[in-house]
């Protein structure tokens, strides 16, 4: 049975390929054509709003793999997934749609934050499975 920390995961696995799609329009319109031969080259000449589309691409790639982690080490562990780990894993979640947004946006400020509540979360999961084990 799947539980609500496994669905996140699910859910941030698909942020990094939705911020991918949401930057076809500016490759479009900045080069007239999507590079699907050379798509990294393509987005390394992105700029302004489309820059910004493919480094919080990126970022939910990264961010992911600390969530992911994460996670495995709360399953490991034997965490109640029906405790705060629950908790933390969709404060996670809603925090990494808000950091692609802001980043989007240009709200460095509100990005931080957002980014640094996704972290949070993923230390606070990390901690949790080690109290349980300890």
């Amino acid at each position: 049975m799947m539980t609500i920390p496994m669905w996140c995961m699910v859910a941030g696995m698909f942020l990094p390929y939705i911020w991918a799609l949401a930057s076809l329009p500016f490759r479009l319109s900045q080069f007239g054509t999507v590079d699907f031969s050379h798509p990294r080259e393509q987005a390394d000449r992105m700029t302004a709003t489309g820059y910004s589309v493919v480094g919080a691409q990126f970022n939910a790639w990264e961010a992911l793999t600390l969530f992911s982690v994460a996670n495995l080490i709360a399953f490991m562990a034997g965490l109640n997934a029906d405790g705060n780990w629950t908790l933390a894993a969709m404060i996670w979640v809603g925090a990494r749609i808000a950091h692609g947004i802001f980043y989007v946006a240009n709200v460095p400020v509100l990005r931080v934050f957002s980014f640094s509540a996704g972290l949070g979360m993923s230390l606070w999961i990390i901690f949790q499975a080690a109290m349980v084990v300890a």
